[in-house]
Parts: C-alpha cells; structure tokens; sequence
C-alpha cells in the first residue's frame, strides 16, 4: 500500500528538545513492547493496556509543565509514569508484582503512585479519576499555590457521567484543571462515531462554559503548544479547559483484545503516515540536529534501560505476607 507521510513543519524547538522528545518517545515505545513480550511469558499477571501509538501525548504535555503540577490517569498509564520521570525499573516491577515496584508490587499495571513525582494514578474503574483530578485542582486553589492538574481519560470515559457532573463542578470553582481526552478512536472497541452523538468531544464543555480545542495528537510539537496555552489559562485563574487530543493506539485495548474491530490496513497506514517518533525522527534528520549514528546510540541507550528495568523486574522478590497489611485504614 503506497501512503504519503505527514511533512514534519518547521519549528523553533531547539535540537536538544527534540532529542529530548524522541528519546522519550521511544522510551515509552520500548518499554511497552518488553512489557507486552513479558505478559507474553506469564511474568505480567492480569490486565495490561500497552500505549504504543500515543506517545506524543503525554510526552508533549509533560513538556508544558512545571515542578508541583499533578496529573492523573486511568488504566493505560505506563507511558503517563515515564513520562514525569519514574523509574522504569519500579515502573517494570511493579507491573511483575515484585517488592521493588513503585507501589511494592501490590498496584500492578493499573493502580500505581508516586507522591514524589506527583502522580496520582492509573485507575481501573473507567472515568473515576476525572474528579479525582478536580478534587487535586480544588486542593491547590485552595492553596492557591500556582499548580495546575492534568485529568487524562478517553473518548470512551468522554461518555460516563461523572465526567459532566466533574466540568460542571470545575467550572463552577474555577479550578485549575485540564481536562485531556487522550482519544484514540476506538474506546475499548467501539468506534467514537458508534457512540459519541458529537464529531468532537471536547465541545461538550461549552454547556459549562469550559473552552477546548482538539489537538493533532501524533505530533508532539503541536501537543506541546496546545498544553502551553491550556496551562497558562489554568495559572491566569481562568479555570478548566479541555484538550482532545486525536491520537492513536496502535495495539489491542488491552493484550486479550484482538482488534478485529479495524483493518491491520488501517493501522499500517497510521504507522506509515503518521507515527509520533518516526516524525520527530526525521525533523532531527532533516533538519541536521542528529545524525543517523547520534539516533542509532539513543535507542541503543533506551534498549539498555528497557532491559535493565525488565531483568531487575524479574529478580526483585515477591512482596512477604505481612504486606498484606500495609497502607490499609484497618
């Protein structure tokens, strides 16, 4: 099949940015893939919901933000905790249920935390963590201490209730919370045209007077602009704002799931035409911020972490039986 990629545009970003932007990328990238191989290998216990195909999201969005920010999200979160910087061995352990996991193996894929790097989770139960993410905004108007909270979920949870009762409260409080629609298209497996009565989700938030806009989500640069104007609406105290962000996932929902609800044609052709790193791969190019050989010791560097965080996954012991009785109220 003959496609025609998309032309990266011309942009002021500085080589060492989009170094930093494909290296984290592709982080992400392969990190999921190990994942998938060690779900594959029994070593990964229950759900699993890899992110590869939407990178530039989050990656773009982190680079809007500022040390204090919060974000949270729900079950497809792997990519969200490399993204603000944790790390990719307590990332991998935790997913393996190992004492060495960021949450002592006890969260697994879904339910991880870092109060250092201010993330808030993944969440299984789909949409609950949009007012989550309002009540941490509330907390910091409260504080009136500057920061701003990102709330992810996807077109799927766009559809549940306690999204609109959440923007109603939002906007009502003037919190400072961004509403990301990380919408990949297909919810769990229903395309968004089956379920969703509006072309674009985020005008639902006119009803709140909560103001959006939709945001190429393959193309970290524009990610990044679109997080930079929503953040600077949220500090100015103007409240929420919503971005949709149109990405992609390129893998199943979750890894039980087939995909037989799309053409492997379809997806091919996004690969092909429009991949987040391979964009960011020829604008270095291209543009002479990298040679093949600077590209070639990045993922050779990324490789090395990935299989490093995957043989400490692997070694870091099982949690003991008393942990059973840690972080719990009673």
């Amino acid at each position: 099949m003959t496609t025609a990629k998309k032309t990266p545009r011309k942009s002021n970003t500085s080589a060492d940015e989009l170094k930093h932007y494909y290296r984290e990328m592709l982080l992400i990238r392969r990190f999921e893939e190990k994942a998938g191989q060690l779900y594959g290998m029994g070593l990964i216990g229950g759900f699993c919901h890899l992110y590869i195909g939407q990178e530039a999201v989050v990656v773009g969005l982190e680079a809007a933000t500022e040390e204090g920010d919060k974000r949270i999200t729900s079950y497809r979160d792997h990519g969200h905790m490399l993204a603000c910087g944790m790390e990719p061995g307590g990332v991998m352990a935790e997913l393996t249920g190992r004492i060495g996991g960021l949450s002592k193996g006890k969260g697994g894929s879904m339910h991880m935390f870092s109060k250092e790097k201010h993330f808030y989770g993944g969440h299984g139960i789909v949409g609950a963590q949009v007012p989550l993410g309002a009540g941490l905004a509330f907390a910091d108007k409260y504080l009136n201490n500057g920061r701003v909270t990102f709330a992810y979920f996807g077109d799927g949870a766009a559809n549940q209730g306690q999204v609109y009762e959440t923007f109603n409260m939002a906007a009502l409080w003037k919190l400072p919370v961004i509403f990301v629609i990380e919408n990949n298209q297909y919810a769990m497996g229903t395309a968004q045209k089956r379920s969703t009565s509006s072309p674009d989700i985020y005008t639902r938030g006119e009803a709140f007077g909560i103001p959006g806009e939709t945001v190429d989500g393959m193309n970290v640069l524009s990610v990044k602009e679109a997080g930079e104007k929503a953040v600077a609406h949220c500090r100015a105290g103007k409240g929420p704002y919503i971005l949709e962000v149109k990405t992609y996932r390129y893998r199943g929902h979750s890894m039980s799931d087939p995909a037989k609800y799309r053409t492997r044609e379809e997806v091919q052709k996004v690969r092909e035409q429009s991949d987040p790193i391979e964009m960011v791969r020829e604008m270095l190019l291209s543009g002479k911020h990298a040679t093949e050989d600077d590209l070639k010791a990045i993922d050779k560097e990324i490789k090395e972490i990935v299989n490093q965080a995957a043989e400490f996954s692997k070694e870091s012991p099982e949690p003991s039986v008393d942990e059973l009785w840690t972080d719990i109220y009673a």
